[in-house]
């Protein structure tokens, strides 16, 4: 049976010349595997409860790119706001102001992606791309100092559906392009496109993808 390292260097091998960056996704996982994986060479560890990252986050080197991708309370910021790199549920105004509110109480930046609704499922959250505009072309908006957007995320329809995954990554990525040209045109930093997961990340590089998301593949079903 391969080793969280064989198949983190397979993934790596996979996503080689793409451009893209493998997030680890560690939720549910004990902290001796995120180790094994760190000691694999990742760094981008993705969570989906602040709590759970929070609890985490000490045992692992301080280099650890901390990612939150599950939906994000406003009143759970302060939990992860001393360390976590990039917030890529961001669905909301009011989360941008809790993140800027608290990550200027620890004199740093946040990063952050806007994560639209792509899937044709209900549950999945996310904005529509006249939501995201509202957000960027407010004053509100403008007056953040402490939180940066650097792209987007989605998550596609969970459906063998190869043509319908496509079609939900390309949306993603023409909302990237759009809001890029009218938004974020001189902002280097605006560059992410967060897509793909373990069963359709190759759909995702296709469509552009430049963050790979990767749980069970890396470390099998969660227990």
């Amino acid at each position: 049976m391969p080793s969280i390292a064989d198949n983190i260097h397979a993934f790596e091998e996979k996503i080689a010349g793409t451009g893209a960056r493998l997030v680890a996704v560690t939720k549910t996982h004990p902290v001796p595997l995120l180790q094994e994986a760190y000691a694999a060479g990742s760094r981008l560890f993705g969570e989906n409860r602040p709590q759970e990252m929070a609890e985490k986050a000490p045992q692992l080197p301080p280099d650890v790119e901390w990612h939150l991708i599950g939906h994000l309370q406003t009143n759970k910021v302060k939990i992860i706001a001393p360390f976590v790199h990039t917030v890529q549920s961001v669905d909301s105004l009011r989360l941008l102001q809790e993140l800027d509110r608290q990550a200027a109480r620890h004199g740093r930046v946040i990063r952050g992606l806007l994560q639209f609704h792509i899937a044709q499922e209900e549950a999945k959250t996310g904005l529509s791309l006249a939501e995201a505009e509202e957000i960027l072309a407010s004053t509100e908006f403008g007056a953040l100092q402490h939180v940066r957007l650097t792209g987007v995320m989605g998550i596609a329809t969970n459906t063998l559906d190869e043509a319908q995954v496509s079609q939900e990554f390309n949306q993603l990525r023409s909302f990237f392009d759009a809001l890029k040209v009218k938004y974020f045109t001189d902002d280097t930093e605006f560059r992410e496109i967060s897509m793909g997961m373990s069963g359709d990340y190759a759909l995702a590089l296709a469509a552009g993808s430049t963050l790979i998301r990767v749980g069970s593949a890396i470390f099998g079903q969660r227990g």
